[in-house]
């Protein structure tokens, strides 16, 4: 069994988490959940990436065809704007998928209902809040990787980068694209690693260079992958499916998961407190951490919230865990608003238009 340290609770509580191999079969949950509804109207805020939905809602759709499910989906960063503003008239009555540290600032926000889904003695307690019941359920998690435009580089006489030590090189001068923390999740994950195995002295430094190299910062996780793929940018700072799905559509990309490490994130599900909750939320949440859907999850991510049959998806480092850099969620949570203003006042300059 490998090992990562984890940070999930204020009192800095250590814990394990590990790996989805090949061989290990969902547990079948035991647990009672009070969803059941069989009817009703929901709005789900998510920030799942659109090919993900339009595989992962179909299943839902087929299991409970009389519960119609009105999917709100943006970026991490404008999501969680977005139940943040509506805080005092909710709107949405489910998250899912939204990144953890999201989810931790719309918990002190007291935004969030508690509630343990069926089948959450399937989930491993790191990837789930530690109180009973649970604010949050996780399902996956996602991390930092480089899209490689090989055949961009190649025609430039540049070597592939292999770390985040590489990307400041001057040859990378105008070469890179990488998503705005504000609006992307993956912007976040992939700042808050530097700052954290850095520190803040050194990891504002390194972004000061990287910014020299930037070409642009995107608002959306995925864009910085799609524009190397697309040849507008040699290197894209993305995320681990979007890398490994363009290059399994074909395009010249050659994912690239940093020597130093990758930031990463847990995607997780919460039910939205308002007046009146509706038991088709509560179904939908059971439903979202089930056996079947968490077996979709895993052929995206490598490293999901219960143990499934699913091998590792090619292209992956062979240990993903140890890709993983040291992450402290709940400081990162807390640091978020700073962080991120000081991002903006430095760097917002080469940030694409809204």
């Amino acid at each position: 069994m490998k090992h990562i340290l984890l940070i999930l609770v204020a009192a800095l509580l250590l814990v394990g988490c590990t790996a989805v191999q090949p061989g290990n079969v969902a547990q079948t949950g035991v647990a009672t959940g009070a969803g059941a509804a069989t009817s009703g109207e929901i709005t789900v805020y998510t920030a799942l990436e659109d090919d993900q939905i339009s595989n992962y809602l179909p299943l839902f759709n087929e299991q409970h065809p009389d519960i119609k499910v009105n999917i709100v989906r943006d970026s991490t960063g404008i999501i969680t704007a977005r139940l943040l503003a509506e805080k005092d008239n909710p709107q949405a009555d489910v998250v899912w998928g939204l990144a953890a540290t999201s989810l931790l600032v719309a918990d002190q926000q007291g935004m969030l209902e508690p509630y343990a889904p069926a089948g959450l003695d399937r989930i491993r307690p790191e990837f789930r809040d530690p109180a009973d019941p649970p604010h949050w359920v996780g399902i996956d998690t996602w991390f930092s990787a480089f899209c490689a435009n090989t055949v961009e580089l190649e025609a430039k006489g540049l070597p592939v980068p292999t770390s985040w030590a590489d990307l400041i090189k001057p040859e990378y001068q105008g070469l890179i694209a990488m998503p705005n923390p504000a609006s992307s999740g993956t912007g976040f994950l992939s700042v808050s690693a530097i700052l954290q195995m850095m520190g803040e002295e050194e990891g504002w430094a390194y972004l000061d260079k990287l910014h020299e190299n930037m070409a642009v910062y995107t608002h959306s996780g995925s864009k910085p992958c799609r524009m190397a793929g697309a040849g507008e940018v040699a290197i894209g700072i993305s995320f681990d499916y979007r890398a490994i799905k363009q290059r399994d559509a074909g395009e010249p990309i050659l994912p690239v998961f940093p020597a130093e490490g990758s930031g990463w994130e847990i995607e997780a599900n919460a039910l939205i407190k308002k007046e009146n909750i509706s038991p088709a939320a509560k179904t939908f949440l059971d439903w979202a951490i089930g056996d079947e859907i968490m077996r979709l999850y895993a052929g995206s991510y490598p490293i999901t919230a219960a143990i499934t049959d699913v091998p590792i998806p090619d292209g992956y480092p062979e240990d993903p865990i140890a890709q993983l850099v040291a992450n402290d969620f709940v400081t990162m949570a807390g640091e978020r608003e700073r962080i991120l203003a000081e991002w903006t006042e430095r760097y917002d300059g080469k940030s694409e238009p809204r």
